[in-house]
């Protein structure tokens, strides 16, 4: 097995689509389906997670996800990191794909999708308080749009112009925006030495 490259995440797992759609078949080539079993929990319960695909021995997502070597195939394809000074700033609308919770009791059976608008470092400090932070951290979703992600969701990354800026991290117990994921950007010189060196 090759090795996963994991961020770290800050709070409990969470990650849900809320207020999104179903994905077209083959739309995001580089989503990654995570599951595994949590021990941790009494009945052995299975988790699940998104990741993203950035190399064909690498999958991003978010520290308490787990995931296997992808084989790069049409329907199969990495994304690409950021590169150079390509940041997300306030206002940008980007988008996030899971297999996360679509109500609080139903799991989603395929892949959803949902754009969500990039918010002020501000927004998420004010809620989230020392959790949050904005050198690591990107705060995202209109608090004034029922749009999310939730529980299941986590590891799957934010994509901006075709890149992978963000990972999904955590966000509010009762499922409404904003949510926080952790700042690829932040991540590249480790990301890219854990590549090359592996």
């Amino acid at each position: 097995m090759h090795p996963l490259l994991l961020l770290l995440a800050l709070l409990l797992p969470v990650g849900k689509i809320i207020g999104g759609h179903e994905a077209k078949p083959h739309s995001r080539p580089y989503m990654a389906f995570v599951q595994f079993l949590d021990k941790d929990n009494k009945k052995d319960s299975k988790k699940r997670c998104g990741g993203v695909l950035v190399h064909k021995d690498f999958v991003l997502t978010a520290a308490h996800c787990w995931g296997r070597k992808a084989k790069l195939t049409a329907a199969v394809k990495t994304l690409p990191l950021p590169r150079g000074k390509a940041r997300v700033r306030p206002g940008q609308v980007c988008s996030v794909a899971g297999w996360g919770r679509i109500s609080m009791d139903t799991l989603a059976t395929t892949l959803q999708e949902v754009s969500l608008e990039v918010q002020t470092d501000w927004e998420c400090r004010s809620i989230f308080r020392d959790y949050y932070i904005g050198a690591t951290h990107i705060c995202v979703g209109d608090p004034k749009k029922m749009k999310t992600g939730f529980k299941g969701d986590s590891g799957g990354p934010l994509v901006c112009n075709n890149m992978v800026q963000g990972i999904f991290s955590y966000g509010k117990n009762d499922g409404t925006p904003p949510g926080v994921f952790m700042k690829v950007s932040h991540f590249l010189p480790w990301i890219k030495r854990t590549i090359k060196h592996l």
